[in-house]
């Protein structure tokens, strides 16, 4: 009780995101969520199931692994750990973002973009895919998928597509509108490796899937648009997204004729051949962030309570209902500190040029609403990137609207410009962690005493 009492709130804001991050490490979560037990692995919580779930490493010839994503190379080693010398893979394909690292004989790496498909990702795709098909039965194929896999690793099903017109569709795709669910809709029916077609390309091995979501929880096959996992999805819903949308007439024309002839194929489905012989469990999800804040915020005296409610609301809304939360948990809980914790990720139009992502504008638009009150507000994303600066995302206090206006910075000008990071770099409230190589979408954290 004592440091919430005495210590700046900022600064205990910073020390629980921190905490938070430390906590949500991948090699401590590989340890903690897997364990070896002779030659049998245990692993869990399972997709869609309550329990844990195991394989047994001697039953197969060769153990090979596929990892991509954001997290692609921490997820590799955290793997190659656990399994041990004796069981070290010995063929397989790393693709991130990030430059390629050492790795083993056998394997390849690679380096791809985000947030769009390039020349490098249908490279990386048709490498794996390739690797899929060379499975066989007395083959354990291990694939880590993380967030940003889906721009990473693409190529076009149908041969008369481009890959330039999947990059066009995906520009198409996020600025109409569209949620992930109906974007992937029509992304997973166009694509070799979406939807379940690793899994159908690797259909002869036992395939054990390993994910860090940075999806709603239980939107498990919207994570990397759900390349080993069956598509709950159809065609029927592809073509009515693209219809409730107006897509065709902005769409190349490749992809116009498909959708016009009705050609799309489908997607495997639960129950097909392809998944008799896979398990899939989550091992990080947004879920683990939250947890770690409310101990971190309990071990500091703080009185902790998570909120989900908000998931991709405008961060003005956001805003406003948290601070609305937070007055209510306070009234509850009158003389003690208190800590209201919020995950997920919150909508952010870009509506100037300036520099920021949707963390720091959410803590932007409650700078005045908290202005002289015994508040801190920090929102930050666990991948240590947000928008287009070089910002994890910031954290105000009460003080922060006064300073704002010694230094000639107004807080609504910033915010129509969309230019949250210089605000925040002035004040010196931005939270630059650099990439974390994780991404476990965002944070919030509200305190008040």
């Amino acid at each position: 009780m004592e440091v919430a009492t005495t210590t700046p709130l900022k600064e205990l804001a910073r020390e629980i995101f921190l905490e938070v991050l430390a906590e949500v490490d991948i090699a401590r979560a590989f340890e903690r969520k897997l364990r070896l037990r002779g030659s049998r692995l245990e692993f869990g919580p399972v997709c869609g199931a309550e329990g844990e779930e195991s394989v047994d490493l001697a039953a197969f010839k060769q153990v090979w692994i596929v990892s991509f994503g954001k997290a692609a190379w921490p997820t590799f080693y955290a793997l190659v750990d656990v399994l041990g010398e004796r069981w070290r893979p010995n063929r397989g394909v790393v693709v991130s973002n990030a430059p390629p690292q050492a790795t083993f004989d056998g394997f390849m790496a690679y380096q791809s973009d985000h947030p769009y498909p390039t020349v490098r990702s249908q490279q990386a795709a048709e490498v794996i895919l390739q690797l899929c098909k060379d499975a066989d039965e007395k083959t354990l194929l291990f694939f880590l998928i993380s967030g940003g896999g889906s721009a990473m690793v693409e190529a076009p099903l149908d041969k008369s597509v481009a890959l330039a017109d999947l990059t066009e569709l995906n520009r198409v795709l996020v600025r109409c509108g569209a949620s992930i669910e109906e974007m992937n809709a029509i992304r997973k029916h166009l694509s070799a490796v979406k939807g379940g077609r690793l899994a159908l390309a690797a259909a002869k091995a036992h395939k054990v899937t390993l994910l860090l979501s940075d999806v709603p929880e239980g939107q498990w096959a919207t994570i990397a648009s759900g390349p080993t996992l069956a598509d709950p999805s159809t065609v029927e819903t592809g073509y009515e997204v693209a219809a409730r949308y107006n897509l065709l007439p902005r769409l190349p024309a490749s992809l116009r004729a498909l959708f016009e002839n009705k050609k799309l194929p489908e997607t495997p489905k639960e129950g097909h051949d392809a998944f008799k012989r896979a398990q899939c469990a989550v091992l990080l999800s947004n879920r683990d962030a939250l947890h770690a804040a409310h101990r971190a915020a309990g071990a500091r005296g703080f009185l902790p309570e998570c909120d989900l409610a908000c998931d991709d609301w405008p961060v003005w809304r956001a805003a406003d209902y948290l601070l609305e939360r937070l007055a209510e948990l306070k009234k509850e809980n009158e003389g003690k500190p208190v800590c209201l914790i919020s995950g997920g990720e919150l909508s952010s139009p870009v509506t100037g040029d300036g520099r920021g992502g949707r963390n720091q504008a959410f803590v932007l638009d409650c700078v005045p609403k908290i202005a002289g009150r015994d508040i801190a507000v920090l929102s930050a994303g666990t991948d240590g990137v947000d928008g287009n600066s070089p910002a994890a995302g910031a954290v105000a206090d009460g003080e922060s609207a006064l300073r704002a206006s010694r230094l000639g910075l107004n807080p609504r000008d910033s915010f129509q410009r969309s230019d949250s990071y210089h605000f925040f770099d002035r004040l010196g409230e931005a939270i630059v962690t650099g990439p974390t190589e994780n991404n476990l979408r965002d944070l919030r954290l509200l305190l008040a005493r």
